[in-house]
């Protein structure tokens, strides 16, 4: 699973408080995966997000313009196919 948070360059610390939500929503779900951090225009334009700061998981633009509350990352994780696939494996 790769998660890609996009941010201004201005706006650093909405960044940093959306990196600290995921990783504190993947270590309650005990999952692993590739978390990476971009205060870059051109991967904003890449990605087609305009607003500031981006949740992107595997690719997928979840949420766009606001920090996500733990919560609403851990809804998103779960419904990841290879989550799914990974909790029929443990049951």
């Amino acid at each position: 699973m790769r998660i890609d948070i996009i941010c201004k360059p201005e706006s650093g610390q909405r960044g940093e408080r959306v990196l600290a939500n995921v990783r504190q929503a993947l270590n309650e779900l005990e999952v692993r995966a590739e978390v990476h951090l971009f205060c870059d225009q051109r991967k904003m334009v890449d990605n087609r997000v305009y607003v500031a700061p981006a949740l992107l998981i595997d690719d997928v633009v979840r949420i766009a313009g606001r920090v996500p509350e733990i919560r609403e990352i851990k809804s998103f994780l779960v419904e990841r196919p290879r989550y799914v696939e990974r909790m029929k494996a443990v049951a």
